[in-house]
């Protein structure tokens, strides 16, 4: 590993604070393994992978590593939506029927609900997720819709109908509910661009970036990290068929591993793609330098625009919802270091990001322990030591 200085002594006490938040994260179990980068100021200036890619077969983490990226799969379906936006081949406010005439869920009383391309992005549809049911016999449990992240052996056509065919939660544009909405959108996506998903995708997005090893399934077997649950002593080995509750009050997320290399499973927009930090790094980046490569600046900037009041996620103080992604709205009802209208999310696989336009920083950090990585300690942590490390300008390459 080298380091280089940009501002006099600061590049190794900088680095060392992220060493220390991921080594006490490895030493106390609580991660197996780990790749955290940051960009600062159009530059890559920290990268590292620690940890185990299989722990119990001794392989070590590589910063190439492949993660099933459960919701970090949510913004680049996002933002490929946004290009067909800046194409004008589709507008924010439309309605959804032109384009999926079968797609027509009702509300509790029977009537008939029109819901906007801004309201699946944003989550204000009124649509829900399975895993967020109480029990097993909720409506879309009932229903047997799939949440993306199991292997059902139906379409996404099939999984659109099911949905469809349960209440809405609330009228959209009145509530804020995460769901899936964007496994919708990809729906939307494929019936606009006449092409599958992964295609669209693919020449949207990951083509024009060279995302080259992300995509609805695994490129490389032997490059995919192992997941692990969090646990006592210590994180256990993910089953091939496992129920996982993110909080209490949940009936849980159930994960099927062997999707990620099922070139047959239906592509969901909302949890099932499969890629690395680096390639994630680029469109971040790509966002947040809002040069044009891929959006025009005011879509950008509309993308990363508090769409929902204050109707935001209950459990997130100070947060509102943009499009694809969380929007902090007040760092103070956060308690967090970030600048307002940072933007955010996570993975249930384990996995945090955020940029901070303002202070010109993209941070990734994909491991592959759930729900630790997405949602543990260790994403304070590390957000805590990126703004203590670069908040204030200092700039750090580690090799």
């Amino acid at each position: 590993m080298s380091r280089k200085d940009h501002v006099p002594g600061a590049s190794i006490a900088s680095a060392a604070r992220l060493d220390a938040v991921i080594d006490t994260a490895l030493a106390q179990q609580r991660l197996v393994g780990a790749v955290v980068l940051v960009a600062h100021n159009d530059a890559l200036v920290y990268r590292r992978a620690a940890g185990f890619a299989d722990r119990e077969l001794g392989q070590p983490m590589r910063d190439d590593a492949l993660f099933r990226l459960a919701s970090i799969s949510k913004p680049i379906v996002s933002t490929a939506a946004m290009v067909l936006v800046a194409q004008q081949r589709l507008q924010l406010d439309d309605t959804i029927e032109r384009w999926l005439p079968e797609f027509r869920p009702r509300l509790p009383d029977g009537s008939v609900a029109r819901i906007t391309v801004r309201q699946l992005m944003s989550h204000t549809a009124g649509l829900g997720y399975r895993f967020l049911e109480a029990d097993e016999q909720g409506p879309l449990a009932r229903a047997g819709v799939s949440d993306g992240m199991d292997l059902p052996g139906i379409s996404l056509t099939e999984n659109l109908r099911r949905i469809a065919s349960v209440p809405l939660l609330y009228a959209p544009g009145t509530a804020w509910g995460y769901s899936l909405a964007t496994d919708v959108l990809g729906a939307l996506i494929e019936q606009v661009s006449d092409r599958p998903l992964s295609d669209a995708v693919h020449d949207m997005i990951t083509g024009p970036l060279g995302m080259s090893s992300t995509a609805f399934h695994a490129t490389d077997a032997q490059r995919l990290a192992r997941p692990y649950v969090s646990d006592k002593p210590r994180p256990r080995r993910m089953r091939e068929r496992d129920t996982v509750t993110p909080f209490d009050g949940a009936v849980g997320i159930r994960y099927e591993p062997a999707r990620a290399l099922d070139r047959h499973a239906f592509a969901s927009g909302g949890a099932g793609m499969v890629g690395t930090a680096n390639d994630f790094m680029r469109l971040l980046e790509a966002l947040r330098e809002g040069s044009g490569k891929l959006l025009p600046q005011v879509l950008v900037d509309e993308m990363g625009r508090n769409q929902t009041s204050e109707l935001g996620p209950s459990d997130a103080p100070g947060f509102g919802f943009g499009l694809g992604f969380s929007v902090l709205r007040d760092p103070v009802s956060a308690g967090s270091p970030e600048s307002p209208g940072t933007w955010r999310w996570g993975g249930a696989y384990g996995h945090s990001w955020f940029v901070d336009r303002a202070r010109g920083l993209s941070v990734v950090a994909f491991t592959n322990t759930l729900y630790e990585g997405m949602s543990g300690a260790f994403v304070a942590d590390l957000r805590d030591a990126v703004y203590a490390a670069y908040g204030v300008g200092r700039s750090l390459d580690r090799e």
